[in-house]
């Protein structure tokens, strides 16, 4: 009998602290939405969709897991904040502070990070894929090639070669990446800007001795220097179908 009712009060005791933590959870949000101060809030698993946390003091909160998609954090205070695993998809993260924040597998897909602040952010495993404004401290030269390809492969042409241009500006002799915004400008029927591109590729590919890379840059400045009249505009193949006709030379690049 005695071990019956140890038993019992074991679960009752359970069943409190849970309800005990729902509602501390429940409190942090309604304080958080209320006035914007959350400092060290428990709010992991929280349902934030589409919230208006511009300035909002979250600092050294527990954001694990929580939705937080299209919200707006314009401007918060996210410093030391656990956002592991956290959907932060299309959340305006513009002039946000992130510094020593985990965002260790978190969803960043679409957000704005414009001027956004990430020193010692924990960035293993997140997807920036889309994402505008990525500071380029945090991210390396074959990451933003990855998502130009990507972009590029969805139709996306303008944020593909803004994601190649960062690229190169962080290895000015990325052969591959003035490649594939040569290309890119060419599915956008930017011709200037192509042919520039493709020379450049072909200069570089050359001092690399990529034998390779030169042929299919080569062949694409034929093609790019082939009169309108002389080639079939409609039914123009996808950035892709492109890429897959100049062989393996742009997706080389790629890392896996």
């Amino acid at each position: 009998m005695n071990n019956k009712i140890l038993a019992t009060s074991v679960f009752l005791l359970t069943v409190s602290l849970s309800n005990t933590v729902q509602a501390a959870n429940y409190e942090d949000i309604r304080q958080l939405l209320a006035t914007k101060q959350c400092q060290k809030c428990v709010l992991n698993n929280a349902g934030l969709v589409m919230a208006d946390l511009s300035g909002a003091n979250l600092s050294g909160a527990n954001l694990a897991g929580a939705n937080l998609s299209r919200a707006n954090l314009a401007g918060a205070d996210l410093r030391g904040a656990d956002l592991r695993g956290a959907s932060l998809f299309g959340v305006n993260l513009s002039e946000a502070k992130l510094s020593g924040a985990n965002l260790t597998g978190a969803d960043l897909r679409n957000t704005f990070l414009m001027n956004a602040e990430l020193k010692g952010a924990d960035i293993t495993g997140t997807n920036f894929q889309g994402a505008v404004g990525i500071p380029a401290q945090i991210a390396k030269s074959e990451d933003f090639y990855a998502w130009g390809v990507a972009a590029a492969e969805k139709g996306n042409l303008k944020p593909a070669i803004d994601y190649f241009s960062q690229a190169i500006a962080l290895k000015p002799d990325y052969a591959g990446a003035y490649l594939a915004r040569g290309v890119a400008s060419y599915q956008s029927l930017d011709r200037k800007s192509a042919l520039q591109d493709a020379q450049m590729a072909a200069e570089l590919f050359e001092k690399e001795k990529n034998a390779e890379g030169l042929k299919t840059a080569q062949a694409f400045i034929t093609e790019l220097k082939t009169p309108y009249s002389e080639t079939v505009n409609a039914g123009k193949p996808s950035f892709m179908d492109f890429v897959g006709s100049l062989g393996s030379v742009l997706l080389q690049f790629l890392p896996f």
